[in-house]
């Protein structure tokens, strides 16, 4: 299993990495894990900028002190601190495109859960109404902490998702300004946290918490996201 760590050096980079991953995970078989701190963002889905107050909702974001991205996936707009808000995912390789979707959702629903729990951290399956880029994988706990979502390429699946540590009024402030904009229902109280659900609020024990359950028994390969980009894009 390879474990990747740290972040690039940009957003933008940052989010290249992922790709990067798939590519490798794919072309050699091995499947690979990656838990990190996520730059300061607002990252938008293809649904909201495809909304008349698309716009209006970037600004409000970077009023706020939110960069604007647009990632390419569907889905709902999600905010990171830059500090207290974790993204994960899993790289697995895939021979059957249309095998396994269900299975990958259970296993990584499954497994963050139980990260949490470690953590002290009943998490519930679901989300309470009005949450922030609202689906069916999701775990809440006094407010939603944790969406889950999956994209499934050439040779390489992707479950990842989102954990929500601490600053949830933060978020929730944000992100009631985007929404609003975004004509997109949205109640800033159905954001949650591991710390506002009586958890810690220290990002790098939740990390190295959710590696570890994902990694599970295999054997780890460490590596920085950085070194492997160099290594594997040969761009110095």
């Amino acid at each position: 299993m390879r474990v990747l760590r740290g972040r690039a050096d940009s957003i933008e980079r940052d989010r290249e990495a992922s790709a990067a991953v798939r590519a490798w995970v794919a072309e050699h078989g091995e499947p690979a894990v990656r838990v990190w701190t996520p730059y300061r963002q607002v990252a938008f889905g293809r649904i909201d900028a495809n909304e008349d107050g698309y716009e209006a909702a970037r600004a409000a974001a970077s009023d706020r002190g939110f960069p604007p991205v647009e990632r390419d996936v569907g889905g709902r707009a999600v905010a990171y601190t830059g500090t207290t808000t974790l993204a994960f995912a899993r790289f697995e390789p895939v021979a059957d495109l249309r095998k396994g979707l269900d299975e990958r959702y259970e296993r990584m629903t499954v497994d963050v859960r139980r990260a949490l729990r470690r953590l002290g951290v009943p998490a519930e399956r679901g989300e309470p109404p009005g949450s922030f880029c609202p689906g069916e994988h999701s775990l809440q706990r006094d407010g939603k902490l944790v969406g889950i979502a999956q994209r499934v390429g050439r040779g390489s699946a992707i479950t990842s998702g989102i954990c929500i540590v601490d600053d949830h009024e933060e978020l929730a402030d944000v992100l009631e300004a985007v929404y609003d904009a975004l004509g997109v229902e949205f109640d800033p109280e159905s954001v949650g946290s591991v710390a506002k659900a009586g958890g810690t609020g220290d990002p790098e024990v939740v990390r190295e918490t959710i590696e570890d359950v994902l990694v599970g028994e295999a054997e780890r390969t460490v590596e920085d996201i950085s070194a492997f980009l160099r290594q594997h894009l040969r761009d110095t």
